[in-house]
């Protein structure tokens, strides 16, 4: 597909990086001439320099025969005008970033008005994460699918779970639960496994099943599955605001520190029923002041990544919080895995998943598309929904008789108001959502599950 962005950002870039790996035709705008010759001389790409909402650049862009159109500058009004622009200009999807809470009531209008396909809202999407996680603490991560009846959560596997050294196929009978094992992370390997694996403690394990089931089955191993009753979020900016308004919406108890006296007016307002207290989290006798010592769970938002970890190591020495951590920059992922700062938040990985959903949605509009795309486990899996609207090699054939690729698992499929975790005898019919888990990447339709 051919495919422009405006920005060169940290979202921008992992744009362009995703997509010339999955070999689109990408042309990259930006004001900045340095990032762009950068990115032109490290990637398969176009780039021009100047500004995303000028006629004549998105002309010289090739603006008139784009499929898709994506804006991700720092700029909210910058990005609506530029996909304004380009509707004008030419015929394809356009794809805006905006982040500004002011905007979030308006995004429908917005988006009727303006002829926009998708609006993303980063901070949000990662304020909606946060709260799931407070709200589910035995997880360290949670991806939705079949439009959030069925859940992908990530967990640390205890001593005390009695699972240790047991085979997945003998879980179900152990436990009585029906929930799925999709991925298991064991050290630096990352396995998507049979049913003749056993686990082991320390193991990071991705189940599959719905929320009552989940619960069902962490309550059997011994894990918590009621919601934290409070939390203290370091950071009162956007991220902050969402996550706080929306915890006071499920009855949570929430104080926030913020820095600055101004910021912390604004949130005193916005949410009176939130506790703003004004200092410095570095201090430490400031923080345990604030009430770290009792607080259930722990969320540093600031917007210095330097500043979040070490928060976090604080409170996880001593505190038995819940943790939870804000990390922007992408390029010390690995680094950061390998540190016990509880679930790592990376809003920028978010939007980036977002529009590849969405690209990959529209390759195969009249075939099997993504309807949702998670890139989990340090980028090493993907998990992906299928909508299937027409007959292909991959249906109506029992799953035990497809070839399907290795390191691939069929995980879920959802039929109508049925939820089915498959089986062999099973078989993928027009109309159902099918959840596949894969460590290969770039999987755009159902058809691509099969070996060839």
């Amino acid at each position: 597909m051919r495919i422009i962005v405006v920005g060169a950002g940290k979202v921008g870039t992992a744009l362009v990086q995703q997509l010339s790996a999955e070999r689109h035709s990408v042309t990259l705008i930006d004001v900045n001439a340095d990032k762009v010759q950068r990115l032109t001389g490290e990637l398969d790409i176009m780039g021009i320099t100047g500004n995303g909402s000028s006629y004549s650049i998105l002309s010289e862009a090739g603006m008139e025969y784009a499929d898709v159109f994506i804006a991700v500058t720092g700029s909210d009004e910058l990005n609506l005008l530029c996909c304004m622009f380009a509707k004008k200009a030419g015929h394809c999807h356009a794809i805006a970033r905006v982040r500004n809470p002011g905007y979030s009531h308006e995004l429908e209008f917005i988006k009727q008005q303006l002829g926009i396909s998708t609006i993303i809202n980063p901070e949000l999407a990662a304020a909606t994460e946060i709260s799931r996680l407070l709200r589910f603490p035995a997880a360290s991560n949670i991806d939705t699918f079949a439009d959030g009846r069925v859940r992908l959560i990530k967990f640390e596997l205890k001593q005390s779970s009695g699972l240790h050294g047991m085979q997945l196929k003998k879980i179900g009978a152990h436990l009585g639960c029906e929930i799925l094992v999709c991925a298991v992370e064991r050290g630096a390997e990352v396995i998507i496994p049979g049913g003749d694996f056993a686990l082991q403690a320390g193991d990071m394990v991705t189940i599959l099943a719905t929320q009552e089931k989940a619960t069902d089955f962490f309550r059997k191993i011994n894990m918590p599955t009621k919601p934290v009753k409070s939390t203290m979020i370091v950071g009162g900016g956007t991220i902050g605001y969402y996550l706080a308004k929306d915890l006071l919406k499920h009855g949570i108890a929430v104080r926030i520190v913020e820095k600055d006296m101004e910021r912390c007016r604004v949130m005193a307002e916005e949410l009176p029923e939130a506790t703003v207290l004004q200092g410095d989290a570095i201090d430490r006798t400031f923080l345990q002041s604030a009430g770290l010592p009792l607080t259930e769970s722990f969320v540093a938002l600031t917007n210095l990544d330097e500043e979040n970890v070490l928060l976090a190591m604080y409170a996880k020495k001593h505190t038995n919080a819940k943790l939870i951590t804000k990390v922007n920059r992408l390029e010390f992922d690995d680094i950061l895995d390998g540190m016990d700062l509880g679930s790592i938040i990376y809003p920028k990985y978010m939007t980036c998943d977002t529009i590849i959903q969405y690209v990959r949605a529209k390759q195969n509009a009249a075939g099997s598309n993504v309807k949702t795309l998670y890139r989990i486990l340090d980028d090493r899996v993907e998990a992906l929904e299928f909508t299937v609207h027409e007959k292909s090699a991959a249906t109506g054939i029992p799953l035990m008789q497809l070839k399907l690729k290795p390191n691939l698992l069929v995980c879920c499929i959802t039929r109508g108001d049925d939820i089915i975790i498959p089986r062999g005898s099973d078989s993928l019919q027009v109309g159902d959502n099918v959840v596949v888990v894969s460590l290969e990447h770039g999987l755009h339709d159902l058809r691509d599950i099969l070996a060839h």
